[in-house]
């Protein structure tokens, strides 16, 4: 099964506010990241809109041809009103807290149950696809499948530090048998978090059922040295193999 790419680029963003101005062109981005072959776009933005500004996510939404996805935390009323106001192909919920530099956990899916019910259910009915962060453990999938959301997505910053660190069976195990949870229960199933050329491959290979991945900073940072036609051509070859 294709598993699609979709690229992250709240980094172009950062780059384009440490300056002022809009070089590099984020609309710019987001049409090249569909021309040079990516199977969606993904944003992020944040309370402080320290990269993604909430105006770059209506402007992009105008001209999206494939697949766009929104994540954020849906504790911030102006997030989720922002979502019901574009209208995503898929909106992703993290757990962040205000003012934090990044995604490093997901939901407590038994805690937050209710909660999620509850959000996700608005989201559904507006006709978006919702998925949910969450961590590499069973329990968490279970209480997920009990939320009512389309997909979950793995965080993989956990599998990413094993595996460099030479760890690669370690580094997959847990994220395994969560996969196969989630397929036993319906869910489907994307990934993201510290994801690689170099780890990205042996993820897939063990996990073929994964239907899409959300990358960012790596991409963009090989980019630099690459190009951003021929990075995303390489991410693209290590789903594909």
């Amino acid at each position: 099964m294709p598993t699609k790419l979709s690229i992250n680029i709240n980094k172009l963003a950062t780059l384009r506010n440490s300056r002022g101005g809009n070089n590099p062109d984020i609309l710019k981005a987001a049409i090249d990241v569909q021309r040079f072959g990516a199977d969606g776009v993904t944003v992020h933005p944040r309370p402080d809109e320290r990269h993604i500004r909430y105006d770059d996510v209506r402007a992009i939404r105008k001209i999206i041809e494939t697949e766009f996805n929104i994540e954020g935390n849906p504790r911030e009323q102006r997030f989720v009103d922002l979502v019901l106001e574009t209208l995503p192909h898929q909106v992703t919920l993290v757990p962040d807290e205000s003012g934090q530099l990044t995604s490093d956990h997901g939901w407590d899916t038994i805690k937050h149950k209710d909660y999620l019910k509850e959000i996700i259910s608005v989201f559904k009915a507006a006709g978006i696809r919702v998925s949910i962060f969450v961590d590499p453990d069973v329990k968490m999938v279970e209480g997920a499948a009990l939320t009512g959301t389309d997909r979950i997505e793995l965080y993989t910053e956990g599998y990413a530090k094993e595996y460099s660190a030479g760890n690669k069976q370690q580094a997959i195990d847990s994220y395994i048998e969560a996969a196969k949870k989630a397929r036993e229960v319906g869910l489907g199933l994307n990934a993201g978090h510290d994801l690689d050329l170099y780890n990205l491959k042996y993820f897939k290979q063990n996990i073929a059922w994964l239907d899409e991945v959300s990358i960012g900073h790596a991409l963009i940072c090989d980019a630099i040295y690459l190009g951003f036609e021929n990075a995303i051509q390489l991410y693209k070859r290590q789903l594909a193999e």
